[in-house]
């Protein structure tokens, strides 16, 4: 597009598009991650301890394969068991690489009214939880959760299909948040 005198036009940088895919002057422009970064929430992230915690499972699942693989490659000089030995290396790597990022993605942040739980580095999603749906808050920590002083917080609602739950806090951090959270459903469920 262009003037009479042969300038090139262009749309205003704080022009948002619109459906029909002109810009509305004025509007705020939209972000590509807006839909996952509200405005104005302070997100509380979870413990990198986490990383740790998964990170020893999945090298005890990936260690085992490694160690047999590598055996029978050494007995045997198999250049398929080599490969094979390889590959499950390359996933330990990659394990290595994508865990931590993983940790880092996950957060959640307590609103007035509701609850949010973000997550996910390719595939992000995040969880608005309304405090007056939660029905009750469950803390659980298994025996490596515990000997790293983390335990995961799981929100129940009435839709069995709400994937609600916030791994790896600080045991202190979820049991401030089991309380918080139990409170703020009652008072919204009983119309406070």
């Amino acid at each position: 597009m262009s003037t009479p005198e042969g300038a090139a036009v262009h749309p205003q940088p704080d022009a948002a598009p619109v459906p029909g895919g002109a810009p509305v002057p004025g509007a705020a422009p939209v972000r590509e991650s807006e839909p996952f970064e509200p405005a104005g929430v302070d997100w509380t992230p979870v413990s990198p301890r986490l990383a740790s915690a998964r990170l020893v499972v999945a090298l005890a699942w990936l260690g085992v394969p490694l160690v047999v693989l590598v055996v029978v490659a050494a007995l045997t000089g198999s250049v398929w068991v080599w490969a094979s030995a390889a590959l499950v290396v390359a996933l330990v790597v990659w394990v290595l690489w994508l865990v931590p990022r993983q940790v880092r993605a996950m957060g959640y942040a307590e609103r007035a009214d509701d609850l949010l739980l973000r997550r996910g580095i390719l595939f992000r999603s995040m969880v608005v939880v309304p405090y007056g749906r939660m029905q009750y808050v469950d803390v659980t920590a298994g025996p490596l959760a515990r000997k790293l002083g983390i335990a995961s917080v799981q929100l129940h609602t009435a839709s069995p299909g709400t994937d609600a739950s916030i791994d790896g806090l600080p045991t202190a951090e979820a049991a401030r948040l089991r309380d918080q959270l139990a409170s703020r459903g009652e008072a919204r469920l009983a119309g406070l």
